[in-house]
């Protein structure tokens, strides 16, 4: 992929012209109003990504009862796929927004899953502490050396041309996949699983409660509507010259799915929220209708 010249800074390889500074920045050509769209779609998604933690911190220092609230099973999947979506992303050559946002997932992972021990053993103190601590450094050590080592690996060659979307170009055909896409897009495939199986303990927890006081849900609002912006910045994103629409969403379907798939699941989160607030609220009133 063309970025992966970024060292370069060969702005000539960037055909047919390209905003400044989108290569500048994101060593990404953006040859026209498709691209271009993929790279805002993609950059709010990230500011809708970075955004959502912050009310859940909040309402955590609030509430303190972080623990109770979110499963651990559902921390635990989460950074268990935003590893593999980190690591899975370097390998397989995905977009560069699509590596900028796993770092930044798997980041903000390890504040909150840090929160969930912290709450968790103020109240119950206990010597397993220092060995989670030591745990999670070792992680963020692990997804910060990543993308180091991937990126010392072979440069892609850039595009030669401007190829348009997949109507436009000349006998579009499938890319091969080489043998550090395959193992890519296994850990990617992996990602995706884990981002689904997450999100069904937390439904779980949320309704052995019967509550989601605690969870603040402009964590999953802003999550979703980060995942549908980023699954849009993938789709509009123009493939390479000569691969089909096919072979391109082929090569991103792990990401896809992961992003787009656990919408459904969020969605019922939604609806969780609303419900168990209005019997909160319910419950609430009732005394007041009891008979004097």
């Amino acid at each position: 992929m063309v970025w992966k010249k970024l060292g370069s800074r060969n702005f000539s390889s960037c055909p047919n012209g390209s905003i400044q500074w989108i290569w500048d920045v994101l060593g990404e050509c953006a040859q026209d109003g498709w691209d271009e769209a993929s790279v805002g779609l993609g950059l709010i998604s990230i500011l809708c990504f970075a955004a959502s933690t912050f009310p859940q911190f909040i309402k955590a220092y609030k509430m303190g009862n972080m623990d109770q609230a979110l499963s651990l099973w559902f921390l635990l999947g989460w950074i268990g796929g935003d590893s593999c979506n980190l690591i899975g992303s370097f390998l397989a050559d995905q977009l560069p927004l699509q590596s900028y946002t796993a770092v930044y997932y798997v980041m903000a992972d390890l504040v909150m899953l840090t929160l969930y021990f912290y709450y968790k053993f103020r109240k119950r103190p206990s010597p397993l502490s220092a060995p989670i601590n030591s745990m999670l450094l070792f992680l963020m050590g692990t997804a910060c050396a990543t993308p180091l080592l991937s990126a010392a690996g072979p440069v892609a060659a850039p595009r030669e041309g401007f190829r348009g979307r997949a109507l436009l170009s000349v006998e579009p055909g499938s890319k091969p996949f080489t043998r550090q896409e395959i193992i890519g897009f296994v850990i990617g495939s992996v990602s995706s699983v884990l981002y689904l199986l997450s999100r069904l303990p937390q439904i779980r927890t949320n309704f052995l409660r019967k509550s989601t006081q605690g969870i603040s849900y402009s964590l999953f609002a802003l999550v979703m509507l980060g995942n549908t912006l980023y699954g849009l910045s993938v789709l509009l994103k123009n493939p390479e010259e000569g691969q089909s629409e096919g072979s391109y969403l082929l090569h991103h379907l792990p990401w896809l799915v992961g992003s787009l798939g656990v919408l459904l699941l969020d969605t019922i989160i939604s609806i969780q929220f609303l419900v168990y607030r209005r019997s909160a609220a319910a419950s609430e009133l009732e005394p007041l209708l009891l008979p004097s």
